[in-house]
């Protein structure tokens, strides 16, 4: 039986989630969080086979949770799920620890797919959406988001998003000041002068929803 920990900020979402993962015999729910801090308090490697994580959750967010999942438990076996199919968002998951990564549009067969595959300790990935990935890599990412580092991407996302500089670092649990360097450092590398720039970019990178 593989048993999952669902993590997901949308008690909706989480009940779709736990139903369609469970018509199958081989699978269970046997968790839910509603936070990235809640999952990482949750998470337990004897406890849970695959941990299923939204990447855009308030707080502490998915992909920080699930970095730190991955540095205090490197065999931790993680799906990452995200609203958007893009490269950028999928390339930053599985440089984060996932094994796995799934876009939220995709059938909802493909979730039991990815679950098992994760699971195994195989690595999962759509087949279109992994060319768009390699393709990025052998570019070197055509992209000016690429050039930002795994925190100044985070930063990125939440001031696009907006949120203020002091709720960033209280949701991050770092100084405003560091925020502040990495929003100064994110501004440099996208070439953006304000955070209504920066909101611009992520929507045209199809990073957010306008």
């Amino acid at each position: 039986m593989i048993r999952v920990l669902l993590a997901d900020d949308h008690a909706v979402v989480r009940v779709g989630f736990r139903l369609l993962l469970q018509t199958a015999a081989d699978v269970t729910v046997v968790g839910e969080a509603e936070s990235g801090e809640a999952a990482c308090q949750m998470y337990a490697p004897e406890e849970h086979d695959v941990l299923v994580i939204d990447l855009s959750m308030p707080g502490l967010g998915g992909l920080e949770a699930l970095r730190r999942i991955r540095a205090r438990h490197p065999r931790a076996r993680v799906l990452a799920l995200s609203a958007h199919d893009d490269a950028v968002h999928a390339r930053r998951a599985l440089k984060a620890g996932a094994l796995g990564f799934l876009s939220k549009r995709s059938a909802p067969e493909t979730l039991l797919d990815a679950v098992r595959t994760v699971a195994a300790g195989r690595r999962y990935i759509d087949a279109q959406l992994a060319q768009e990935v390699a393709l990025a890599e052998l570019d070197g990412g055509d992209s000016p988001v690429q050039k930002l580092s795994e925190r100044e991407f985070e930063v990125f996302i939440r001031l696009a998003r907006g949120a203020s500089v002091q709720k960033i670092a209280e949701d991050l649990k770092v100084s405003a000041s560091t925020i502040g360097t990495h929003l100064y450092n994110v501004k440099q590398k996208l070439g953006a002068s304000n955070q209504a720039e920066l909101t611009l970019l992520a929507i045209r990178h199809g990073l957010i929803e306008a």
